[in-house]
């Protein structure tokens, strides 16, 4: 093991901090802050949200093949993503928007997740040339990574809302400093850009023919998507039906050391118990949490932080064990995996693109309106969207559980 290797592995823990920071909770504070800063209906705003996942159906599989072919210059390729990264990011928050705010909300977040995919392939693709200069391999690699990818979704969670008490404009804030940490990632990333093209993947054609992969490929849409509904409807619940504005990056923050916290555990519980069993049982912890939120009203923040450290809990489970459900199916028909995991980050993005096309046009058509007083009417409709329609999901989850064959691997 080089020394030098060895001590680059905190450049990958900052690496892994900006992409995470630039995911899912972007996802969940856009929306709020173009319809609350500019008035953009949320029927609109769903529209673009749908139309950049059906993008990804066809932008993600070109920039996985343009990934594993760059041979040189792949320093200068990732920087230059990177830039993107930022800017997208800057576009977003920090500027007010030159044309319809519409329009620049389509542009910047288009550029934003391009550019987060592109580098998410680069970085992970990486990550296995890494693995084989360090002691430890890949688990002490992911160790570095998804140590980090954690601080950025925590921070990137509550930065927002933390500083409304300390500045005019948040969020221009937090993009001016998304922007300089994305600088400093790329620049002690830098010499970690080498390695040749990888072996041409197993065609996505040959995976969609295997009966096992498809069933999973289902339940994984499925089961996936109460959190994409969690994560559209979020801000909106905590504001309007809990009147609680300002906990919102408390809670996020809750929800996602939940997640981690308890991803080994449930590994734990599925060797000894069986995936099946453990996923059925995280998938009835979910159904539990979300029956609960329909009970909940102004000033029950409190009770909420309890669900959501529960419900987090339960997406633990399904962040750790169906991936690792799937790589087993893929070990066996595309054992490259490249094109497998293409279609399983496909299926993941769907959900959200689903649940935005859905819910917030439906919040729309009840007469919602985000950042102001709302009858009970619309509150009502938000709720039942918020916990009534991820409980009808899971149930769907668990009954394509309970009916998928499910070989578990032979224990010592």
């Amino acid at each position: 093991m080089s020394r030098a290797a060895a001590g680059r592995l905190p450049a990958y823990s900052l690496f892994a901090a900006v992409l995470s920071g630039a995911g899912l909770p972007i996802y969940i504070y856009a929306p709020k802050f173009y319809a609350d800063s500019y008035g953009v209906s949320l029927t609109a705003l769903g529209a673009v949200l749908f139309a950049l996942r059906v993008l990804d159906f066809v932008q993600d599989p070109a920039l996985g093949w343009l990934a594993e072919r760059i041979n040189r210059g792949r320093a200068l390729w990732v920087g230059a993503g990177a830039a993107v990264l930022a800017l997208s990011m800057l576009g977003l928050f920090a500027v007010v928007p030159p044309i319809a705010p519409l329009v620049w909300f389509a542009i910047t977040i288009t550029g934003l997740f391009s550019a987060f995919s592109f580098l998410t392939i680069c970085f992970y693709a990486q990550g296995v040339a890494k693995a084989g200069q360090v002691r430890g391999g890949h688990v002490r690699l992911a160790a570095w990574r998804e140590t980090g990818a954690l601080t950025g979704v925590c921070i990137a969670a509550v930065a927002p809302t933390a500083l409304t008490s300390l500045a005019d404009s948040p969020f221009a804030v937090f993009a001016w400093g998304f922007a300089a940490v994305t600088l400093l990632a790329t620049l002690v990333m830098w010499p970690e850009w080498t390695g040749r093209a990888r072996p041409e993947a197993t065609p996505i054609r040959d995976i969609l023919s295997d009966a096992s992969a498809r069933k999973l490929l289902v339940l994984a849409l499925v089961n996936a998507t109460p959190l994409a509904v969690s994560s559209t409807l979020f801000l909106f619940y905590v504001e309007s039906r809990l009147d609680a504005p300002g906990w919102e990056g408390p809670l996020l923050v809750l929800f996602f050391l939940a997640a981690a916290v308890s991803a080994p555990l449930w590994s734990a519980g599925a060797e000894r118990f069986g995936t099946r069993r453990a996923l059925l049982a995280a998938m009835v912890l979910a159904i539990l949490s979300f029956a609960t939120t329909l009970t909940l009203g102004a000033g029950d923040a409190a009770i909420f932080a309890v669900i959501c450290l529960a419900s987090g809990a339960a997406i633990g489970a399904d962040l750790t064990l169906m991936p690792a459900l799937f790589a087993r199916r893929m070990a066996e028909i595309a054992p490259n995996g490249g094109q497998g995991f293409g279609l399983w980050s496909l299926v993941n993005k769907l959900t959200l693109a689903i649940a935005a096309a859905v819910l917030l046009p439906a919040l729309d058509a009840v007469g919602f309106v985000s950042g102001q007083d709302n009858g009970q009417a619309a509150l009502t409709a938000l709720t039942l969207l918020y916990g009534l329609v991820p409980i009808v999901l899971k149930c769907g989850a668990v009954a394509l559980l309970l009916r998928l064959r499910l070989p578990e691997p032979a224990r010592a």
